[in-house]
């Protein structure tokens, strides 16, 4: 290599390297809050004139039977991430809001769906069992309810052992939404900093 190469050569590593997205990764158990704190934070990004997307995984993969091969869907939910993803990134997106119980665990498969490379935020938002059962009793009116408060507990002892020192916790037990969306988005930081691509006007 000559000396006049080594520039473009380094110029061409750092652009490989570089940030292209960001993501928000909102995670927790059944009745923790994760819809509606996405769709407050989605607000006051907007309002804050914030582009970017935001995409309620658990309807990525809403299929029965499971494909063959796939018992979990997450294959399916991947190939779906992807493609909207392609179109999103194709009219100038940078940023993506991603809900999903355990989206903040193992998602590095996001970034490989999203097809380069990505910077998260990973939020898990916590709530009591009693705040839970108060928040799906008002949800499921029918006869799943005790299904689905065990299924969160299950879920919540689950992500508590499996989230890692990057994941930030966010309480909501006793707190209103405005005041628990406000933190989860100034956590991203994305009111204040540069997206790190071009965006849409």
């Amino acid at each position: 290599m000559s000396a006049t190469d080594a520039p473009a050569d380094a110029a061409e590593a750092q652009t490989v390297t570089a940030t292209a997205y960001e993501a928000l990764l909102l995670g927790g158990r059944s009745g923790s809050g994760k819809t509606s704190v996405a769709t407050e934070v989605s607000l006051i990004l907007a309002a804050g004139g914030v582009a970017h997307c935001h995409i309620e995984g658990d309807y990525l993969a809403e299929v029965h039977p499971a494909p063959p091969g796939d018992p979990d869907r997450g294959v399916l939910t991947a190939a779906n991430l992807a493609a909207v993803w392609r179109n999103n990134a194709a009219a100038g997106y940078r940023r993506l809001v991603y809900t999903n119980t355990v989206s903040v665990v193992g998602h590095e498969w996001i970034a490989t769906a999203l097809g380069a490379p990505t910077t998260f935020t990973r939020v898990l938002l916590t709530a009591g069992d009693d705040t839970v059962a108060e928040r799906l009793g008002r949800r499921e009116t029918g006869s799943g309810l005790a299904v689905h408060l065990e299924r969160s507990h299950r879920r919540s002892t689950w992500l508590e052992q499996n989230a890692d020192d990057g994941v930030v916790r966010v309480p909501t037990d006793g707190r209103s939404l405005p005041d628990i969306a406000a933190e989860v988005a100034g956590l991203t930081g994305w009111l204040t900093a540069p997206p790190p691509g071009a965006q849409p006007a």
